[in-house]
C-alpha cells in the first residue's frame, strides 16, 4: 500500500488512468507483488504526464544531429551562459553517498547482486540498462532481486554445485541505473502506446524499495543514462518532484548521479546540474559510449574520425580535457565527479594478471590525480587495486569536492572536440567485428555482461565497433594494410571472423547459438546508408 493517503485530485486522476494502462503478457504471482494495482496506477500517472514528452526530447535530438550533420559543430549554448556564470550549489548529499571512491557495476541477476554489493566498494549500481538485456522477465527478477536486496533478506543456491550466497554485514550501497529514454518497455502500453522503459525501471524501483531505504536512513538512489541536453534532464527533474508530491516526500529525498556519456551532454554538465540541482549528488564520466557518442555525433565530419578503438584511452587529449571539464564543473557546484569504468577482469595466469592489475592502477591514478572522487570497475577481483589508489589518495577525506581545478586554463570546445591521433589498422576492424559479433549474440540470447578477450564487454564495446567501421566505410579510409574499408571489405572480413569466432568458442557452442543473426544484425547496422543510433533497438525485437 502507499504511504500515505494522496489527496482528493491524485485520488480521481488515478481512477481515470488506470484503465489505460495494459500489461500485454502474463505476470506470475512473484511478479504480481512487485507490480500490484497501487504500483500500476503510480506508473499509468507517471506516463499521463510523461510519456508523450519523452517523444519531443528525442525528436529534439535528431534536429540537432542534423545540423551538426551539415557542418556544426557542438558548443556550449550562449543563452545558458548566466547558469554557467552564477554562483549556485546543488542541494546536497546524503551521509551514505559522501564516500564513492570505488563503486562496482553490473546487471541485476540474483548472484550477481549478492557479490557486488559483498564486493571490497562503496555503491553498487544495478543496471537495467547497457550490461542488462531487458527480456520481460529478466527486467522483472531484477525488480524482484533489488527489493531482496534492500531488504536484506536475498540470497541464492547454486543448484549444480550447491554453493550458497548471502548479504555480508555492511553491504555496498545501491544505486538503480534504469534505461535511457530512447529505450521502451514493449510489454506494456499506456493509452494503446509502448511506454517508456525509463519509466517503467524508476516506477518499479521507487515503489518497490523507497520505504525501506528511508527507515534505513537511506534512499531511493538513481543513475541517469544517456542525456543529451539539460532539456532531459528538467524532464527527469519533473518525474522526481512529481513522484515527491505524489507519496508526500520531502523535495530532494530522491538523489540521482547523472552519466555523461554523450558529445552533446558534456557542453551541457552546468545546465544538467542547474536543472536537477534539488536531486542531483554527480555526474559520471561514462567513458565508453562517451567515444561511441564521439563517432556518432561526429558521423559526417571526415576530419574527426577516430583509429583503432584500443588505443583511444583516457590521455587522449579529447577524453582528458572532458575528465578535467567534469571534475571542475561538479565541485564548483558542490557535486561528486566520478571516473569511468576499468573494464578488465582477472586474468588466470598470474603473469597476465599483473599486467591488468597495473592498467588498472595507471588508469585509476589519473583519475584520482584529476581530481575523481570515485571511479568504476566492472569485476570485484578489482576492487582492491581502484580501492588503494583511491584511498592513497584521498587519505583521511571521503570524497576530493575541495579539488576546484580553478587554476585549470579553462576547456574550450577545441580541446573537448581534438581528433585523435592513431592507426586504423586491418587486426584492430578484425578485432572490432569478433567482439561485436560475440556480443551482439549474447545480447540477443539475453545476456548484456559478457566476457570477451580478458574485458566485461556491455553495449557499449558493440557500438563503438559497428559504429567505427560504418564511419571508416563512409568516408573509405586506408587501413595500415593498404586496404580501403568497404562495405566489400567488411563482408569479407565478417565471413572469415566467423569462422574464427567458431574456433574460439567450439562448434557445440556455435551451432546451440544465434551468432547467424547476430551476423546479419551486425551487416545491417554497419553496412547501412545512415547510422542507427543504439544496436540495442533493432536488437530488443529478439527479446521475449
Amino acid at each position: 500500500m502507499l504511504a500515505y493517503t494522496p489527496d482528493k485530485n491524485f485520488t480521481a486522476e488515478a481512477q481515470e488512468t488506470q484503465s489505460k494502462l495494459n500489461v500485454t503478457t502474463t505476470l506470475s504471482k512473484q511478479h504480481q507483488a512487485i507490480f500490484p494495482v497501487e504500483a500500476q496506477t503510480f506508473l499509468s500517472l507517471l506516463c499521463s504526464k510523461f510519456s508523450e514528452e519523452v517523444e519531443t526530447l528525442l525528436e529534439q535530438r535528431e534536429q540537432k544531429q542534423a545540423r551538426i550533420d551539415n557542418g556544426d559543430l557542438p558548443d556550449f549554448l550562449p543563452e545558458t551562459e548566466d547558469i554557467r556564470e552564477g554562483s549556485w550549489k546543488i542541494l546536497g548529499i546524503p551521509e551514505d553517498l559522501q564516500d564513492r571512491r570505488v563503486e562496482i557495476t553490473g546487471p541485476t541477476d540474483r548472484k550477481m547482486v549478492i557479490n557486488a554489493l559483498n564486493a571490497n566498494v562503496k555503491v553498487f549500481m544495478a543496471d537495467f540498462e547497457d550490461s542488462m538485456s531487458p527480456a520481460w522477465e529478466k527486467v522483472l527478477d531484477g525488480q524482484v532481486n533489488l527489493r531482496d536486496a534492500n531488504l536484506g533478506t536475498i540470497s541464492y543456491t547454486n543448484e549444480s554445485n550447491g554453493k550458497h550466497y548471502q548479504l555480508d554485514p555492511n553491504p555496498a550501497v545501491l544505486i538503480c541505473r534504469v534505461r535511457g529514454l530512447h529505450l521502451k518497455e514493449k510489454h506494456v502500453t499506456f493509452n494503446g502506446q509502448i511506454i517508456p522503459g525509463a519509466l517503467f525501471d524508476f516506477a518499479l524501483y521507487f515503489y518497490n524499495n523507497y520505504k525501506t531505504l528511508l527507515s534505513k536512513g537511506s534512499g531511493p538512489y538513481f543513475y541517469l543514462p544517456k542525456l543529451q541536453s539539460h532539456k532531459e534532464a528538467q524532464w527527469w527533474s519533473k518525474v522526481f518532484h512529481f513522484t515527491e508530491d505524489y507519496f508526500g516526500l520531502d523535495t530532494g529525498t530522491i538523489k540521482a548521479t547523472v552519466l555523461i556519456e554523450t558529445l552533446p551532454a558534456v557542453f551541457e554538465m552546468d545546465e544538467i546540474l542547474f536543472s536537477l540541482k534539488e536531486h542531483i549528488v554527480g555526474l559520471n564520466c561514462g567513458r565508453w559510449d562517451y567515444i561511441f557518442s564521439y563517432i556518432k555525433t561526429l558521423k559526417k565530419h571526415s576530419d574527426r574520425i577516430l583509429p583503432d578503438r584500443q588505443v583511444v584511452t583516457m590521455d587522449k587529449p579529447f577524453l582528458n580535457a572532458y575528465s578535467r571539464l567534469l571534475v571542475r564543473t561538479c565541485h564548483k557546484r558542490g557535486a561528486f565527479a566520478m571516473g569511468g569504468m576499468a573494464a578488465f577482469i582477472p586474468a588466470k595466469d598470474p603473469t597476465e594478471n599483473q599486467q591488468v592489475l597495473e592498467k588498472i592502477h595507471k588508469d585509476k591514478s589519473l583519475e584520482a590525480n584529476n581530481g575523481h572522487d570515485g571511479t568504476w570497475v566492472a569485476h570485484p577481483g578489482l576492487a582492491d587495486t581502484a580501492m588503494e589508489v583511491f584511498s592513497k589518495v584521498l587519505g583521511e577525506r571521503r570524497n576530493q569536492l575541495e579539488i576546484s581545478r580553478e587554476e585549470d586554463a579553462p576547456v574550450t570546445a577545441k580541446e573537448l572536440l581534438e581528433t585523435c591521433g592513431g592507426e586504423r589498422t586491418e587486426q584492430g576492424m578484425r578485432h572490432n567485428i569478433r567482439v561485436a559479433l560475440q556480443y551482439i549474440e549474447a545480447w540477443i540470447s539475453g545476456n548484456g555482461c559478457v566476457p570477451i578477450y580478458g574485458l566485461m564487454e556491455d553495449a557499449a564495446t558493440a557500438e563503438i565497433s559497428r559504429a567505427s567501421i560504418w564511419q571508416w566505410i563512409q568516408h573509405q579510409k586506408t587501413l595500415d594494410n593498404g586496404e580501403t574499408v568497404t562495405k566489400g571489405l567488411f563482408e569479407q572480413y565478417l565471413a572469415e571472423e566467423i569462422k574464427v569466432v567458431e574456433q574460439e568458442v567450439g562448434s557445440e557452442r556455435f551451432q546451440s547459438g544465434r551468432y547467424g543473426e547476430a551476423a546479419k544484425l551486425m551487416a545491417s547496422l554497419t553496412t547501412s546508408d545512415e547510422l542507427t543510433n543504439f544496436l540495442t533497438v533493432p536488437g530488443y525485437e529478439y527479446l521475449d
